[in-house]
């Protein structure tokens, strides 16, 4: 099995209309599939940095000279780059979420389909695990995340039933987890229900939310002008900041005007949202919600 399968991985390197001499970044390395795209498309004196906080990447690491991978957060995307002489760069691609080794991995508790220990850490020496919140995080945290970070109109149901319940004993692993979820949820509905829980906890667990705001905003004075960005999302949450960051520069309320009465935004987008074919979708299941944004930084 191999470690990522790339989606949409032509329409994504496609679009960073990468130039052989240039500075690309991969903020997601995982199994490296978008990199050696990337490569593939650089010349000799082009150059890819790739940035991954899963320590399990690193086993893939690409034996190019043109190649640099950092294990770091994205977050921290332009202190490394500039601590590595990169002041600004020509594009810099981002396949959000998690990757296929990572719900494959049993103990890594973010599938609801094996039975493991609550963890979710994607940085494995961070020290919040899904099983801290999970435990730890009071009814009204609880009943939080769940509503904004899973969307979920069980939130109030679903934290005052973990809280009572492991008030007898503590909830350490999925199964304990899902089994709980399916005494108050109808069968019908008990595998989407339990999908959001999971991925309220994990955003929590990996602070996705605040590292995505922070990569974004970190992007106007990385991207040269003329680069591309090229972003995936897996769920509303993350695709929404993606679209308002490029239609707006901001992440909520409308574009700043200059005195002319001008938008200020730093990039326009680049053709519609594309998301899979349904060869894709066949052939790989998890590219069914993928939804790629492509955008270039204005030149003036």
């Amino acid at each position: 099995m191999s470690y990522h399968n790339p989606v949409l991985l032509q329409e994504a390197v496609e679009g960073l209309n990468i130039a052989p001499d240039g500075i690309y970044v991969d903020v997601t390395f995982g199994g490296g599939g978008h990199s050696r795209a990337i490569l593939d498309q650089l010349g000799p004196h082009g150059k890819l940095i790739a940035f991954d906080q899963d320590i399990d990447a690193l086993d893939n690491k690409l034996d190019d000279e043109r190649f640099l991978l950092i294990h770091q957060n994205f977050r921290h995307a332009k202190r490394f780059l500039r601590f590595h002489g990169f002041d600004q760069i020509d594009g810099l691609l981002a396949d959000l979420g998690v990757s296929s080794h990572q719900f494959d991995q049993a103990d890594r508790g973010f599938s609801t389909r094996f039975n493991g220990t609550l963890d979710m850490r994607m940085n494995q020496s961070e020290n919040v695990s899904a099983m801290e919140v999970v435990n730890q995080f009071d009814e009204a945290q609880l009943r939080y995340i769940f509503k904004e970070y899973g969307e979920l109109h069980q939130a109030n149901l679903l934290a005052g039933n973990i809280v009572r319940a492991r008030v007898t004993k503590s909830i350490e692993t999925t199964e304990e987890l899902n089994n709980l979820v399916r005494r108050l949820v109808p069968g019908k509905r008990e595998n989407k229900v339990l999908a959001q829980i999971y991925q309220a906890i994990r955003i929590e667990v990996n602070q996705e939310i605040d590292a995505l705001k922070e990569l974004l905003l970190q992007l106007p004075p990385l991207v040269k002008p003329g680069g591309r960005i090229s972003f995936m999302s897996y769920h509303s949450l993350e695709d929404r900041l993606v679209k308002r960051f490029i239609r707006n520069g901001m992440f909520e309320g409308e574009a700043e005007k200059d005195l002319f009465g001008n938008t200020t935004v730093p990039f326009f987008k680049v053709g519609q949202m594309i998301v899979p074919s349904d060869a894709e979708i066949a052939e790989n299941g998890r590219a069914r919600s993928a939804k790629l944004r492509i955008a270039e930084r204005y030149s003036n």
